[in-house]
């Protein structure tokens, strides 16, 4: 049997962490156009541009949301799909796990 293709996410801004939760994939707005992560990419770092983020979920709550965010993302946040406008910011990859500090 097969593992669930998934990825930790965490977004921080400078006064929070927003989100923390497992999903399949996100969108982000880099400088020089939008690009997406799936499971397994290969490491990367990015500068992010303004624009949207876009999270597609594993489950359609994760559990620790509630008790991170403000309550517009927690809100939006209890969706499969959700998205987030961001001024700008950068992204790091590892591993499957994903870092996001956001403006």
């Amino acid at each position: 049997m097969q593992t669930p293709k998934t990825m930790q996410l965490e977004i921080l801004t400078p006064e929070a962490l927003i989100y923390r939760g497992i999903i399949d994939y996100i969108q982000m707005p880099g400088l020089d156009g939008y690009f997406g992560i799936l499971e397994n990419h290969a490491p990367l770092i990015s500068a992010l541009g303004p624009g949207e983020i876009t999270i597609d979920q594993a489950t359609e709550a994760n559990a620790t949301v509630e008790k991170l965010a403000d309550q517009s993302i927690a809100k939006k946040a209890q969706d499969k799909r959700f998205t987030m406008n961001v001024k700008g910011g950068i992204a790091e990859v590892v591993n499957n796990r994903i870092i996001v500090l956001v403006d």
